[in-house]
């Protein structure tokens, strides 16, 4: 059964056969000399996902039936509406403007859309492109990750919109942000452990801010004693050795006197531990105390060592130690103050005689 026979309106049938021999004439008839500015349709919308588009035909008295299409689907007919999507509204009918409107715009909306006219019987129609821009996002990105020195290591960032987004990866390093790869994919062979840290990747296409993510990798790698040095102390003073190591994950430290290890408590001493440094205390050195000692830092990773000594030095040079300086300048102060009174007295002297 044809749409005359579900309408049952005679002048619906002939709307529905003067429409469908309007709008089944091939876009692109030509217009007639003196008609080549009519119909005129707007230049490409271009509109952002969410917002509205609207789309305006010029047109003029000589017009006796208009209509919007989108492809072939027959959105409003002069003031009646055949779309039955609710966001599309009809905006302004009048001799010299149609215009409707599609709301809340999405990426299925975008394409050709076409404002059909008929005037004594000749069909004229003009086209108007849709274009639906869509702020980049960020939809699929890896999660932080920990390896070992020297492996390697693929880092992913799936990002959509409409123009299809710039994807960068960026290290954000303690000595800046630093430029490292634009793509999709992340590759780092051979990692360093100054290579850890975290890394931004950044979607941008110009309709919206970037979209921005981050991803933190943590490299492993066994310790190094980056600080370890000898102390000088006199007998039954206190020493503190001090012993700082690198190393992720964070070192454990052990302390041996020759082959024996050392602990908290025993033979007076007090070993702490503090992130990445360890101290061995004496409270009150002896004879004994003085010797060398192995500090040993050790994660799952390997271990490394370092020997420090405490030496001892007499009573005197600890008091003169760091009193020597200070009481050499004021030694010299007190020189320069004797200089300068003594001129002043024989300045005075010379004047008054």
């Amino acid at each position: 059964m044809g749409v005359c026979g579900y309408l049952f309106l005679p002048w619906k049938c002939l709307v529905v056969v003067s429409l469908r021999l309007l709008f089944l004439v091939p876009t692109g008839v030509p217009v007639r000399s003196g008609d080549a500015t009519f119909p005129k349709a707007m230049d490409n919308v271009t509109v952002r996902q969410g917002e509205s588009a609207t789309l305006r035909c010029t047109i003029d008295d000589r017009v006796t039936r208009v209509a919007w299409l989108n492809r072939s689907t027959i959105l409003y007919a002069g003031n009646d509406k055949w779309s039955i999507d609710p966001r599309v509204i009809i905006l302004v009918n009048t001799p010299t403007q149609y215009s409707i409107m599609i709301q809340n715009v999405d990426v299925y909306d975008e394409g050709p859309y076409t404002c059909s006219v008929q005037t004594d019987n000749h069909p004229k129609t003009s086209r108007v492109h849709l274009i639906v821009q869509v702020p980049p996002q960020i939809m699929n990105i890896s999660s932080d990750i920990t390896v070992n020195e020297g492996s390697s290591v693929t880092l992913l960032c799936l990002a959509i919109g409409r123009p299809e987004p710039t994807v960068t990866w960026r290290h954000l390093s303690v000595k800046g942000q630093g430029f490292v790869s634009e793509d999709e994919y992340l590759e780092i062979s051979d990692i360093k452990r100054d290579q850890s840290g975290e890394y931004e990747c950044s979607a941008l296409n110009d309709v919206a801010a970037p979209d921005v993510r981050k991803v933190k990798i943590t490299v492993n790698y066994p310790p190094y004693i980056s600080k370890a040095k000898n102390t000088g102390v006199s007998v039954g003073q206190k020493g503190i050795l001090s012993c700082e190591a690198s190393a992720v994950p964070m070192a454990e430290f052990q302390w041996f006197k020759e082959d024996t290890r050392l602990a908290t408590g025993l033979d007076g001493v007090r070993i702490e531990n503090k992130g990445r440094i360890s101290t061995l205390t004496f409270f009150n050195v002896s004879e004994k105390d003085y010797g060398n000692y192995t500090c040993v830092a050790t994660n799952k990773l390997g271990n490394t060592n370092a020997s420090i000594t405490l030496y001892e030095i007499s009573p005197s040079s600890a008091v003169a130690g760091p009193g020597a300086v200070i009481d050499g300048v004021n030694s010299a102060s007190r020189a320069l103050a004797c200089l300068w009174l003594s001129g002043t007295f024989f300045a005075h002297f010379f004047i008054k005689f």
